[in-house]
């Protein structure tokens, strides 16, 4: 019997439902622990005045492409640029990263009819966490670059290595192993995988453009609340392929 999408957007709902408030405080938690290491490892106030002082002024900056701008910066607000941007990438690695792994032991445990909190989740999660750690960074920077050159081929590598967060933590798989058998049952199936990977790229862009209405907002505050939402999509896809794989292992 073939598997059907609305079968499958059906469980889904149902398991955010029955766990709903676990899934929000999973997602609030990581949201504050990528704030809080962003905060932590982000250039001081002093340093990051250094990137406005002595560079392009605001016309001509925007007509400059990126690498322009950051050719044009002296090597100390280079140095900056570079240590901002790199808290910010850990910071959301390490949240995505106990998300996918506390949520994908959560729905283990409920599977099993086991008790769960998230905290219990997090902590079981804790042996896969490392695995998930690369996994996640290679699949992350593979896609960025995509979208960078041409977008599709972006599209294309976030579809076929969708599920090999579901199946590294299911199948206790390596990091390479569970990226090639993701590319293999995606594009088997890329009726039913497309349609989530695309609805979820244009979601977590939806949130990007929510914060321009958080202005009024604590910086710290707003971080939170965006990052929650953003993790609150990303767990409705990890549930839906969570699901979506274990018919393909019973078919």
């Amino acid at each position: 019997m073939p598997i059907m999408a609305s079968t499958l957007y059906r469980d889904m709902l149902n398991f955010t439902r029955n766990q709903f408030t676990g899934i929000v405080l999973l997602a609030l938690l990581a949201a504050l622990i990528s704030v809080v290491i962003g905060h932590a490892l982000s250039p001081s106030t002093d340093q990051l005045v250094i990137l406005s002082a002595g560079g392009p002024d605001m016309a001509d900056s925007a007509s400059l492409s990126l690498q322009e701008l950051v050719q044009q910066m002296t090597p100390e607000q280079q140095k900056v640029l570079l240590k901002a941007s790199a808290a910010g990438t850990f910071a959301g690695l390490v949240g995505n990263v106990i998300l996918a792994g506390a949520l994908l032991t959560m729905i283990r445990l409920v599977s099993d009819r086991q008790p769960v909190s998230v905290l219990r989740a997090i902590g079981l999660s804790a042996p896969i966490l490392p695995r998930l750690l690369l996994l996640i960074f290679i699949t992350t920077l593979l896609v960025q670059l995509g979208l960078l050159l041409i977008v599709i081929p972006g599209i294309l590598i976030a579809i076929a290595f969708s599920m090999a967060p579901v199946i590294a933590a299911s199948d206790n798989l390596g990091v390479f192993k569970s990226m090639r058998l993701s590319s293999k049952l995606a594009f088997a199936n890329l009726r039913l995988v497309a349609p989530a990977v695309l609805l979820w790229l244009l979601a977590k862009a939806a949130v990007l453009l929510l914060a321009a209405q958080f202005t009024q907002v604590s910086s710290v505050v707003a971080a939170v609340l965006l990052n929650g939402l953003s993790n609150i999509i990303s767990a409705l896809l990890l549930i839906y392929l969570y699901r979506l794989y274990m018919l393909l292992r019973q078919a």
